[in-house]
């Protein structure tokens, strides 16, 4: 009989466990590269925001405004006619409480505005200096305390939303 003998193919080489450990190395270098990087770009995106809120100053609660009911007032006058004003406030103020102390107390403020008007003349009040002197004068004439020994009442700006003299 004959024999044949058929070359025997050389199995592939499997890599020896040193190649395995290199490669597993590398695999792990590369993962915690990847997630270093990750979080550097995350923080560094968040950083910026953070320090600039830090810097920037809270932003001003919005003002609350506080309409009044409108007034006619007699003014004073000097040449014997009957001269009017019918005006009409809103106060610019701070807060919700001021505004509770203010409403606890208008028959008061009505009262201290209304003789504070019939004080002046329709000459007065003419110009735009003499509106915003009167406006000033309001704030300052509100502001006062409503009883003694508290706090005055912060009024931020008195604001005309009709003022009409006749």
């Amino acid at each position: 009989m004959a024999t044949t003998t058929a070359p025997q193919q050389a199995a592939p080489a499997s890599p020896g466990p040193m190649k395995r450990i290199i490669l597993i190395v590398l695999i792990a270098l590369i993962a915690a590269g990847a997630a270093g990087a990750g979080v550097w770009f995350f923080m560094s995106k968040r950083a910026p925001v953070a320090a600039s809120a830090e810097a920037a100053p809270a932003a001003p609660a919005a003002p609350l405004f506080f309409p009044l009911e409108s007034m006619t007032v007699n003014l004073q006058s000097d040449d014997g006619q009957q001269h009017f004003l019918r005006i009409g406030l809103t106060l610019k103020l701070g807060d919700a409480a001021t505004q509770q102390i203010l409403t606890d107390h208008m028959p008061e403020v009505r009262s201290r505005i209304l003789l504070a008007l019939s004080n002046h003349h329709p000459d007065e009040l003419a110009p735009l200096e003499g509106k915003r002197a009167l406006a000033e004068e309001l704030k300052t004439l509100i502001s006062d305390p409503t009883e003694k020994g508290s706090a005055p009442i912060r009024v931020q700006d008195v604001l005309f939303t009709e003022f009409v003299v006749q």
